[in-house]
């Protein structure tokens, strides 16, 4: 079992888990099939995990880095052959309420994708509750910068009294997303309010390239947002301004989340996706478990 080095400063809480299961269907943004979701309360100790009720073994996978597969146009974790792809938006709502031990049982290969947000799953939480459990869980403190760079792509967590995100998103081939910045203080609250309500997005151009792939064929303008240059289609239009950075930043919550540690730290992110954000995810692993501090 990985445990927190104990040269690091902790604080601590009591564990979390949900009062009673809840359940939620709808489609796969990829595969456009029909998915069931049932969020279900766990032990103390179980941690957040994955389980595709749809296969004879009924296999569980335990949503952490170690178990990360592929990272190419969403977070896929697995274990051998059986996968459950874009995990990352019901694992930000997740963290965002500090749930601790969940079991999430699942009919396909990924999640329904509701409106390409996390909304659906925090409406699933806000339903039925989150109750505290006897056992605590330590809350590491990052006690000096850490870092990962490729390239334009750079992402750091400084020492900070909370949990912060700060993210720049910045597409040259659009004018439109040529710069956009937001920050968050994370709470559940701010998540609901600000993050939550975010949908993924993609440049028009990109769109084919997916299509041709076999991917996206549960998405429609009610799930996701395109963009032309400086025109944006979707039904509704935007909810916010630069709801393509906050969308990142919800990517990027449901990403770290797979450290399987809660810390705190003001992470700035620049130009990250989920490749950069899961090797970002690993460096703190990393300094969050060893003595031996990396942090370049």
């Amino acid at each position: 079992m990985v445990t927190v080095n104990p040269a690091l400063e902790t604080i601590v809480r009591k564990q979390k888990t949900l009062r009673e299961p809840v359940s939620f269907s709808g489609i796969g943004i990829h595969t456009g099939k029909e998915v069931g979701l049932r969020f279900c309360p766990a032990k103390e100790g179980t941690g957040i995990v994955f389980k595709r009720i749809d296969l004879p073994s009924q296999p569980i996978i335990p949503a952490t880095v170690e178990y990360v597969q592929d990272t190419s146009r969403s977070t896929t974790i697995g274990i051998k052959d059986v996968r459950i792809h874009t995990v990352e938006h019901v694992l930000a709502a997740i963290k965002a309420y500090n749930i601790d031990n969940l079991c999430i049982e699942i009919t396909s290969i990924e999640p329904p994708v509701g409106n390409g947000s996390s909304d659906v799953f925090v409406e699933m939480i806000e339903k039925v509750g989150v109750r505290e459990q006897e056992h605590q869980v330590p809350i590491v403190k990052i006690q000096q910068p850490v870092y990962w760079s490729e390239g334009d792509i750079h992402l750091v967590a400084l020492p900070y009294p909370g949990y912060r995100i700060s993210y720049t998103l910045s597409y040259p081939e659009s004018s439109f997303l040529s710069g956009q910045f937001h920050s968050i203080e994370l709470s559940e609250e701010s998540f609901k309010k600000e993050i939550a309500p975010c949908r993924t997005f993609s440049l028009y151009k990109e769109i084919s390239f997916l299509i041709d792939k076999g991917l996206i064929q549960g998405a429609n303008l009610g799930n996701a947002v395109v963009i032309i240059d400086e025109v944006i289609i979707s039904k509704g239009g935007l909810f916010f301004r630069n709801e393509m950075a906050r969308h990142k930043i919800l990517d990027l919550i449901g990403d770290l989340s797979l450290i399987g540690f809660h810390f705190h730290a003001h992470i700035i992110a620049i130009r990250s996706g989920h490749t950069s954000n899961v090797a970002f995810a690993k460096r703190l692993l990393t300094y969050i478990t060893t003595e031996n501090h990396i942090s370049g």
